[in-house]
């Protein structure tokens, strides 16, 4: 089972008032969006993209690519993290570590 762990270029965060935070990252950061949704904004940061999610704040989430999204959740549920968020129809998981850091995996 291969479960090797590699970052992607996507740093989320979320906000409770999308258009306000995103205008800020477009105002006067300059980044130019990507691409938009209802509840997601992306944006270009050049080393990395900037995702800009609606819902409760839960402060900047680096993101990390697996091959197997299940064997990868196990994994780190058997080290001692703790699923936060799962949502299979994306697939992606939010992940509490044991030391307070919170990441997301996702099926590369």
């Amino acid at each position: 089972m291969n479960t090797a762990f590699r970052a992607s270029r996507d740093v989320i965060i979320r906000t409770m008032n999308l258009q306000e935070t995103t205008r800020f990252y477009e105002t006067v950061l300059h980044l130019p969006v990507v691409d938009r949704s209802e509840t997601l904004v992306c944006l270009d940061a050049g080393a990395f993209r900037l995702y800009v999610e609606a819902g409760l704040r839960h402060g900047p989430v680096f993101d990390f690519l697996v091959p197997d999204l299940n064997a990868a959740k196990q994994q780190l549920v058997n080290a001692g993290c703790v699923i936060i968020e799962d949502n299979p129809a994306v697939p992606r998981c939010y992940i509490g570590d044991p030391h307070g850091m919170l990441f997301n995996i996702a099926q590369a």
